[in-house]
Formats: C-alpha cells, structure tokens, sequence
C-alpha cells in the first residue's frame, strides 16, 4: 500500500538530486570561464586589482571620516548639554534657595513651576525630570516633577546612585523610545543629572534629557555626501584605470598577435607605430627585430635548401661511379673462388661495402626528402598484422645468423588502420634489425595490438640494453652509443631516423626503452585514421618487472645462448597448439651459417661480431618467415 507514494518520493529525491548536481556542473563551469578570462586579460586583472584597493582604501577613509564626524559631533553637543544642564541646575538651586515654601503644596507647586521653566529654558528640545532622592525621612512628601512621565524609566539606577552621592553632574547616552519622539523612529539621546536641594522637602536630583537626533541626521547626510562621492571616485578611479591599461594593453595584444603570424610564418607581419612615446619605441623595436628575424631565417633556409641539394645532388652523381665500382665489384666477388685466400676475402668486403654504401644513399636521398617536406604518404586501409608478418619474413635469415628466435603475439581480430605499408613495413624492419643486431643471441619478441584509437607494435630484445640516456639519442642521426667502435657491420646510422620521421609522417609516435643488461623495447603506434591525436598507446612501452623472470624461467637454454632451432619439450595435449612454421629452413639455415664462420679467418670472425653498436638498418635479404 505504500509503495507508491514511497516510489513518487524516492523518484523526486533523485530528480532532485539531479537537479542540484546540474546546477552544481554549471556553476563550476561558469566559474572556470570566468576564471579563466580573469587569468587571461591583464586589463582585468588590472581594474580588478585597482578596483579592490580603490574599494579597500576608501572604506579605510570613509570609515576614519565617519568616525571622526561622529565623534566630533557627539563630544560638541555633550559639551553644550553637560553646560546648559549646569546652568539650569544652578538656576534651579537658586530658585530653590529663595523659595519661602514650607507647606506640601506650595513644595509641590514649586516643583511643577520649575519644570515647567527648566523645559523652555534650553536650546532644543529637552526633558527635565525631578525625582527624591532614594533612602531619606523628611516631614513633607511631595511626588516627583516631569515633563514627560513615560519618559522617567529611561534613568537608570545606575546613573540615580551616581547622582544622589552629590559628586557634580553625572551623564550617559540613552535611546529615546519612538513611541515619544517627535520623528517616530528611536532617537538617540543624553541623559544629565545632578543632586539639588528642595527647601523643606530634603535632597532630590534632577534630570535633562536631550534628544541628539539632529545631531544623528546631520551625520547621516555628511555620511551620504561621503558615500556619493566615494561611489563618484570608484567609478573615476575604474575609468582612469580602464583608459590607460587600454593604452598600455592594447599595443601589447598587438605585439602578441603579430607574434603569433610571426609563429604561424607570416613572416612580412609588422606592428603599426603611432607616436614617439615608450609603446611607440617598443613598436619600432618589435618590427626591427622581426626584420632581423625574417633576414635571419631567409638565410638558413637558403642555406638549408642549399644542403639538402647539395646532399641531393650527392647522392645522385655518386650513383654513376657506384654502378660502376659495382659491376667490378661483382665480376671480382663472382671469381672470388679461383683468388687466393687474401684476395678473396678483399672482394667478399668489397661487395659487403658496396652494399652498404647504396644502402647509405638511398638513406641519404630519403632524410633529405624529410628535410624538404617533400615526403608524401601513400596511405590505405591496411591490417597491420600482414605488414609484421612481411617484415619478420624479410629478417628470420638474419635471426638465424645471429642465433636468434623470433617470436610473435598478435590478437586475432584485425588491426586495420590507414598507413603506407611500404613505410611501416620500412620502419618495423629497422627495429626488427636493430633487435636481432644486438640480441647476443636471445629472443626478440614482437607484439601487435589495438584499441578504438590506435594501433601499436613493440619490439623487444633482451640483448645489452642500453642506458636513459642512451634511449634518449637513440634516434638521433648518426648517433653511436660507443663513438669509439667502428662501424663495420649493420646500417647506416639513419634508419632510426628515418623510422622516427616516418611514424611522425602518420601523426604517430616511436619510442625507445632500455636498460643495461635487460635488453631494450621500441614502441611503434599509429592512429588508425588521420586526424586521430594520440594520448596513449594500446600497449606498454617498459614490459613489466617480472617479464624477464618468466621468460628466463620458460626459456633456460635460450636467455644463455642456446640453440635457437632446438624445439622445447611439450607436454601431451589433446588440444590445438601453435606450430613452428619451418623449422626444418631455419636449422638448415642456421647450419649453413655456422659451416661459413667456421671458414672464414678468426680476425674476420671478430670483425663481424664485435659490431654491436645500436643505429638503424636495413636487411637486404629475401623473404622468409619464422614466428611462434
């Protein structure tokens, strides 16, 4: 039965709680947006700051000033009071003193009589009480005097005792009541008293109460007169303010935004100068320096554009000679059988050089392609797992040499993205190479993955490693960990580079991790449109701490060098499980590589192994696959 009114109540309580969540985003909101226009407008800030002293030091003055008022006025009209108040006091003394009045009337007439005279005698307008005095035995009893009987409470007890011990006047501020002023509102007031002496009656006190209302108004209008002026002087002060940061601030938005074409490459942007004062100075050295600027990088582009064509041009004529060297070279390297031993192994170098110096060509010709913004990109819908799959097929033959295993984890839904695949295929061949080059014969492991956003592929080897700072340069070009080893084997010390430019043509990212001893992992991730901005990637670059661990544990003989081709011992199954695709190629291959050190010369040995340096390359042998 109450369920429903239970559910109408519950459904409001949320409504409302809604609601006040809402109001509470809102106010946020706008108090984010106006903190944020506050942050970014120095004029603001400047009125604000002025604005909030202006404000702090007029209330400061108007404050003072009021007081000082005050004061100044309540301690004139207590003076003029406390006079008045003793000159009827001693008027009525005297009167008292002539008086003949024995009897109880003629003492009570008197005492009306007097209050009567005592009222009209003073300047404004006044009260005058006459009251016995507490405590005394006299024969004749005659009741109090007042002009205004309501008005007798306002006589405290404290201000009666101080009068009746006869030590002169006694005074004190009080509020007349608005039930008995003339203004109908609460007046402020003093109340004076002083002892007197009634002839035949005994000691009694009597009492002036002076209204200070005009008193009150004539602060209330010298407050107002402050308050417009001080509303008068904000607002000046606002404007003055207002008119010279405009002054200030507008040139100073002017030089940002002639800045920012600056930035933009509106080189021929300048300010307009308008006077001869300090922001007029400021203009004309603004424009000379962005002339000097213009001049400054119209010469290093010139220059630029001169390197890259000379390194252009380079390439190009050095391609005539190498044709020829190359046709030499090979007719020698295909006759190397019937040379002697020195000879031949001079024409297998040369052949290896030659090799490699077209590949540094090309290289060449490519970063200065970069280097002119010429580099355009080819983009299609593409499945990333096929460009790894093509790329660990190019450097298997390679992995076999070196006695390395090449392992790959991919997700079983496809990674389609828009890439070039000639250019990521270019660049996970770089790694792959890299990798395998400095595996000291360990595992490399290759992983594809993906989200909503991004596609990612890392490469991991468990080589030498290298150090943060060494990760940091890694794609630098030319950059050798070692300077002081020569460059015998592997690339040409741009293929990270290029690698890097390429990832930045696809508005992705290529990052590098490492530390000594535990190999090192290079990220590669791609959005998987264009337009896509990255702000992670589906996978991590550090594996995790205890990677190395299980992979040690997994793979004893492979982390001290094992045999690469040798297949571990696998538990009965009844299920599926991953097949070695060729391993009968890869034993074969890694055979025929150990029969070619066994017959090349120790020197020659150390020579190709002792290369470990970490750079970019590219492997020039055909197409294989090997893969877990």
């Amino acid at each position: 039965m109450n369920a429903g009114p239970t559910g109408r109540g519950a459904g409001a309580g949320a409504r409302a709680g809604r609601a006040w969540r809402l109001a509470t985003v809102r106010s946020a909101s706008r108090a984010r947006r106006v903190s944020r226009a506050w942050r970014g407008s120095l004029q603001a800030r400047v009125i604000t700051l002025t604005l909030a002293v202006g404000l702090a030091a007029l209330a400061v003055l108007g404050g003072y000033l009021s007081v000082s008022v005050r004061d100044g006025l309540f301690t004139q009209r207590v003076d003029q009071v406390l006079a008045e108040a003793a000159r009827g006091t001693a008027q009525a003394q005297e009167t008292f003193d002539a008086s003949t009045a024995t009897t109880a009337p003629e003492v009570q007439q008197l005492l009306y009589d007097m209050v009567r005279a005592l009222q009209s005698g003073g300047s404004g307008e006044r009260e005058v009480f006459v009251l016995r005095t507490r405590g005394q035995q006299q024969p004749i009893l005659v009741t109090a005097g007042a002009t205004d009987s309501a008005l007798v409470p306002l006589v405290s007890d404290d201000l009666r005792d101080a009068t009746a011990r006869d030590e002169g006047q006694r005074w004190e501020s009080v509020a007349w009541p608005a039930s008995a002023s003339a203004t109908g509102q609460v007046e402020p007031a003093v109340m004076v008293g002083q002892a007197v002496t009634v002839p035949a009656a005994g000691s009694y006190e009597l009492y002036f109460l002076y209204s200070l209302q005009s008193e009150q108004e004539r602060l209330s209008f010298l407050q107002s007169v402050l308050s417009i002026g001080a509303v008068a002087l904000v607002l000046l002060l606002v404007t003055m303010t207002w008119i010279v940061t405009r002054q200030v601030v507008r040139p100073v938005r002017l030089a940002a935004h002639v800045a920012e074409r600056l930035a933009d490459g509106s080189l021929t942007e300048r300010m307009a100068v308008r006077g001869e004062d300090e922001m007029a100075r400021l203009g004309r050295s603004f424009n000379e320096m962005a002339e000097s600027l213009q001049d400054q990088i119209a010469r290093m582009e010139h220059l630029s554009a001169m390197q890259r064509r000379f390194v252009s041009d380079v390439s190009h004529e050095l391609r005539t000679p190498l044709t020829t060297v190359r046709m030499a070279g090979e007719m020698l390297y295909d006759s190397r059988e019937d040379f002697p031993p020195a000879v031949r192994r001079s024409a297998e170098l040369l052949q290896q050089q030659l090799d490699r110096f077209e590949e540094l060509l090309g290289d060449l010709l490519e970063i200065s392609r970069f280097d002119a913004g010429a580099a355009a990109l080819d983009a299609e819908a593409c499945d990333l797992r096929s460009v790894v799959a093509s790329a660990v097929d190019q450097a298997v033959p390679l992995a076999a040499r070196k006695g390395s295993w090449l392992s790959v984890a991919e997700p079983a839904e496809r990674c389609v993205a828009d890439v070039d695949p000639r250019r990521v295929e270019r660049v996970l061949r770089n790694l792959l190479v890299n990798a395998i080059e400095h595996a000291d014969g360990t595992d490399v492991d290759v992983t594809v993955g993906a989200d909503d956003r991004a596609v990612a592929v890392t490469v991991r080897d468990h080589g030498v490693g290298m150090t943060r700072d060494e990760a940091a340069h890694v794609f630098d070009r030319f950059w050798r960990a070692d300077p002081a080893r020569a460059r015998t084997t592997g690339g040409t010390g741009l293929g990270l580079a290029i690698s890097l430019e390429d990832a930045h043509l696809h508005g992705g990212w290529l990052e590098a991790w490492g530390r000594p001893g535990e190999g090192a992992c290079f990220r590669l991730t791609l959005p998987r449109r264009a337009g896509i901005v990255l702000d992670g990637s589906p996978l991590p670059l550090e594996p995790p701490a205890d990677a190395d661990a299980d992979a040690d544990a997994a793979h004893p003989g492979e982390r001290d060098g094992g045999d690469p081709a040798a297949l571990p011992d696998l538990p009965p199954t009844t299920g599926s499980f991953d097949v070695v695709e060729r391993v009968r190629e890869a034993q074969q291959a890694v055979a025929r590589a150990r029969a070619r050190e066994q017959q090349a010369s120790s020197p020659d040995r150390g020579d190709r192994s002792g290369a470990s340096d970490r750079h970019g390359a590219s492997d020039p042998h055909g197409p294989a696959r090997e893969h877990r």
